[in-house]
């Protein structure tokens, strides 16, 4: 059957025409759930230098972070002070990817014209991010400072890597048409795109916090927004997607291609230029690659992914203590990579009513990956959607949904210890 469309003229009209109201709709909802003015630590920096953020963001109504930790979950649903409710896409009806505007300034390739990046940059991991390998772990940070893409790749890993992992690479960095990114007249790019490449919402093996939906959700409004989570060490990992369990990372380079693309339809896939991609060599290839891909150092553990006592101030060893013991951080995140490699739902529906909130229907959102801890510092913002905006926040939600009830010194020595992973 001949495919009937919108002239491209038409779908850009209408959707700049639209831009300026979806966007402050979204900022609007920001403004009102978090603080997102800069406030960083002088202390601590991510692996490249770039200050933390640092919280909690989250703005309560009319209550304290004690008094709220001491209101049974009942209560805070019919009251509606749960403070972080899930986090929809900017435009959740359309959804696709959207990448920060740092990326956009060096890649302009990725700029969308009918959304812009919705959380400001000083939430975002640092750009461009380090590479760390597995074989190579003598010479810390291989990226030389650049964000490696096809025009570089070679030149920066040849001689670091075998000739099957620079394969690999130089596939990671070659772009494949995508739903938002390609030739047809529904793209949402102003010229016709080749497309995206795994390593641009994956920068460096890491992440820039691009976003898109979650591919395996129908209807919809159903579907979850997904914060770019990073690779490094998918090597110890067994469960791969935060709520997919996909069960090998070549099942996971493979999904990305076929379905995740392509908002998990295959006949979009079809027509926009899906590129299959061949399990026994480009796939393994590509996974290969990835699979060296390495946690920053942290130099205050120690081979049991512990800290050391002779590095560790009081307070850092207090948080350890903690998080293995009061706060049950350590029941799904164990050393020494801090996974489980488990999925666990941990019910945050009891803290909410279900509706609708900017074209997302907030619900029951069942079981997620236990993400690894280590190197956590460096990958804000938190947890599958990103509403955690900082470590602070992370603490205090889990002190929330795991009913806990930290005071306020237990609280900042976890955001200590986590610091140090």
């Amino acid at each position: 059957m001949p495919v009937i469309e919108e002239p491209f003229e038409k779908v850009f009209a209408k959707d700049r025409a639209q831009k300026a109201e979806i966007m402050k709709r979204q900022m609007d909802l920001l403004l009102e759930r978090y603080d997102l003015a800069k406030h960083v630590s002088a202390e601590v920096t991510m692996s490249g230098g770039k200050p933390l953020p640092v919280g909690p963001t989250a703005r309560l109504k009319g209550i304290t972070w004690d008094q709220l930790s001491s209101t049974t979950p009942q209560e805070i649903k019919e009251k509606g002070t749960f403070p972080y409710l899930p986090l929809p896409h900017p435009n959740h009806p359309v959804g696709g990817m959207i990448f920060p505007q740092m990326q956009i300034e060096l890649l302009p390739r990725l700029e969308r014209f009918d959304l812009d990046f919705d959380l400001p940059e000083h939430f975002l991991p640092e750009f461009p991010p380090a590479i760390f390998l597995t074989t190579h772990k003598e010479a810390g940070d291989v990226s030389q400072g650049k964000v490696i893409t096809i025009d570089n790749f070679y030149d920066v890993f040849n001689g670091i890597l075998n000739p099957k992992q620079l394969e690999g690479l130089r596939l990671l960095v070659t772009q494949f048409p995508q739903q938002q990114f390609n030739a047809t007249a529904d793209r949402k790019t102003t010229l016709p795109s080749i497309g995206v490449t795994c390593f641009d919402c994956h920068v460096n093996g890491h992440s820039s916090g691009a976003i898109h939906l979650v591919g395996d959700i129908r209807p919809q409004a159903n579907r979850n927004r997904i914060e770019t989570p990073t690779l490094r060490g998918v090597n110890i990992q067994r469960l791969f997607g935060s709520q997919r369990a996909l069960k090998t990372v070549e099942d996971f380079t493979e999904f990305e291609q076929r379905a995740a693309y392509f908002d998990g339809d295959h006949l979009t896939a079809a027509k926009k230029g899906v590129n299959p991609l061949e399990r026994g060599s480009q796939v393994h290839f590509m996974s290969e690659f990835q699979s060296i891909l390495d946690f920053p150092p942290a130099p205050k553990l120690d081979i049991y992914g512990r800290l050391d006592p002779k590095k560790a101030t009081e307070s850092e060893l207090r948080g350890e203590v903690l998080f293995f013991g009061k706060a049950k951080c350590g029941s799904c995140h164990s050393a020494p990579y801090y996974t489980d490699n488990l999925m666990h739902d941990l019910q945050v529906e009891r803290f909410y009513a279900s509706r609708v909130i900017n074209g997302q229907f907030i619900r029951p959102e069942g079981a997620m990956k236990t993400f690894p801890l280590r190197g956590i510092k460096d990958t804000p913002p938190y947890l599958h959607d990103g509403r955690l905006l900082t470590l602070e926040d992370v603490v205090e939600f889990f002190n929330l949904v795991l009913q806990t009830r930290l005071n306020a010194g237990e609280k900042k020595d976890i955001v200590a210890f986590l610091r140090q992973l």
